[in-house]
């Protein structure tokens, strides 16, 4: 099992990195997204994760399990919703403003107006 998870991880992981390394700023978010939920199934993973226990200490419970790991990535999954939200809010003003959705923020029309100018004055 932990063999699963791990190689679970690693590709969601690696999957987000190629996508981040893209050059558009969809990709870019999905990666981002998938690198976060690696992140979040690694912090759950990490507190040792038992069946049938209780997560709150009580008088009645004997066995419990390690309740800190599961509100972490309560709080990472509203960090990165949040975050996600406003990538995605950034990208579409991006790209209303530029016309394409490249991250590198250069618009390739006024781009190629630029060459074209520079190549109208030389003939």
């Amino acid at each position: 099992m932990e063999w699963l998870v791990a190689i679970a991880i690693g590709v969601m992981t690696s999957s987000g990195v190629y996508l981040v390394l893209r050059a558009r700023t969809f990709p870019l978010v999905l990666g981002l997204t998938l690198i976060s939920y690696a992140v979040n199934v690694f912090l759950f993973v990490m507190g040792r994760l038992q069946i049938g226990k209780a997560a709150i200490i009580s008088a009645e419970t004997t066995k419990y399990t390690d309740p800190l790991p599961q509100a972490l990535v309560l709080t990472a999954i509203v960090i990165a919703f949040g975050m996600t939200a406003f990538l995605i809010v950034l990208a579409l003003k991006a790209r209303s403003e530029l016309g394409n959705d490249h991250v590198d923020g250069m618009s390739y029309v006024a781009e190629e107006q630029e060459n074209k100018v520079a190549g109208g004055d030389a003939k």
